[in-house]
């Protein structure tokens, strides 16, 4: 799937993506949605360099979900009309170019449905045995890749402020639970996936399509409230502690974008059983995909880097995830999004929130100015960032994922 879009030497007549460090070279492309500042008409954008490209006025897309809706031959197609576009210069082209500095970014459209996995083994490892060190992983973990249904309509787009969560909250076993805002407020550093054009209800998609139901994928902060969580996570699993926002960053980057950074998935450990048939075939690849956190604190000026981890060392890969979420007949539409779960790897630094960083609270984070962090605190800002880079491509980024912590509301 190689083609001559990801040639690396490849460059575009807007020379701000032709820069070794932007995250938006002709080599990436990636949708968001937009409109101009002081108007209401809402726009299909694609990030070149330090420039929008209006593809609604350019190239006559309706809308993001419209293309999410195509086949991947189509959206293959479009690629290569994008890519033309903007190697060769046309008044066209030009014409439908807009500074970043005078778009207000979207949502990509309406998100029909959110499902977050728990597909990291580090992740589920190290949280699992701050709650139960004598059996940390639940008996399915490394049979399925297990989800829980989280709520649409609180996903945020990168940049809106976060509001502390009240919820009920235990302070031990056998004791009378209080109302109250969360004291242990945490973010998860995960990827989203949207999806498109998806199967009709009672028909599964095999591992081996999966990826034709892949559109692109994004930054994701999974906000969790743990002390909230810990209580009312018995027997279903999360509700409350996770539903009052997700956040994510504007930019989709595609499927196609992300050709040249398929990797092998992880080889499972001695002892661990096979996939089931249908979790298994081609198709089943892995994606590199650096992912950082960076905190910034209130007295900072700057933020600091508190971890770095792995796409590609994900225990169950997205291919496996669409295939799960779909093999009882479930269906999947255009603009569902995905979230992977927290990405932590096997080193400290690795670990994807404060509740592994800090162990539930025992172990504060040591930040460089001399504050410390067991959970979030009122005006804390996290920030989210992603990028790919392989050996005979173009560095391409994921961009960024801010969200800044709010006081919660009075009583």
């Amino acid at each position: 799937m190689i083609d001559s879009t990801h040639d690396p030497n490849l460059n575009s007549w807007v020379q701000s993506a032709n820069r070794p460090d932007s995250d938006f070279p002709i080599q990436n492309l990636p949708y968001a949605s937009f409109r101009k500042r002081g108007e209401e008409r809402i726009r299909v954008g694609v990030a070149i360099g330090e420039l929008v490209l209006d593809a609604t006025n350019a190239l006559a897309i309706p809308s993001l979900s419209a293309i999410m809706a195509m086949p991947r031959a189509e959206r293959t197609g479009l690629r290569h009309r994008l890519s033309d576009l903007l190697a060769h210069y046309s008044p066209v082209a030009e014409q439908a170019l807009v500074p970043l500095s005078e778009v207000e970014l979207l949502l990509p459209g309406p998100i029909p449905d959110y499902t977050d996995f728990f597909a990291s083994l580090e992740h589920a490892t190290n949280a699992g045995s701050l709650f139960r060190p004598e059996k940390p992983l639940p008996p399915n973990y490394k049979w399925m890749p297990i989800a829980y249904h989280s709520r649409a309509s609180s996903v945020v787009l990168s940049g809106a402020p976060v509001r502390r969560p009240w919820g009920q909250i235990a302070p031990g076993a056998g004791e009378v639970p209080t109302y109250a805002p969360s004291g242990m407020l945490d973010y998860e550093l995960e990827l989203g996936a949207f999806l498109g054009p998806g199967n009709a209800l009672g028909q599964p998609i095999p591992i081996a399509q999966a990826e034709d139901h892949l559109f692109g994928v994004c930054l994701l902060n999974d906000w969790s409230a743990r002390d909230l969580q810990s209580w009312e996570s018995q027997p279903l699993g999360p509700f409350l502690a996770k539903n009052f926002a997700t956040s994510i960053s504007p930019w989709i980057v595609t499927l196609d974008a992300l050709e040249p950074f398929r990797a092998v998935a992880p080889r499972r450990p001695a002892g661990d059983p096979e996939p089931l048939p249908y979790l298994q075939g081609p198709g089943n690849a892995a994606f590199g995909i650096t992912l950082e956190v960076w905190l910034r604190t209130a007295p900072m000026s700057q933020p600091v880097r508190v971890s770095r981890s792995d796409f590609a060392s994900l225990y169950w890969t997205l291919s496996q995830m669409i295939a799960h979420h779909s093999s009882n007949g479930c269906p999947l539409l255009p603009g569902d999004l995905l979230g992977s779960g927290t990405v932590s790897g096997p080193e400290k630094q690795n670990q994807g929130c404060l509740l592994e960083l800090s162990r539930r609270g025992a172990d504060p984070l040591q930040l460089p100015n001399g504050e410390t962090r067991a959970f979030l605190q009122d005006g804390d800002e996290v920030i989210l960032r992603g990028w790919c880079a392989a050996s005979g491509f173009r560095r391409i980024g994921l961009g960024e994922c801010r969200g800044l912590i709010l006081p919660a509301l009075s009583a």
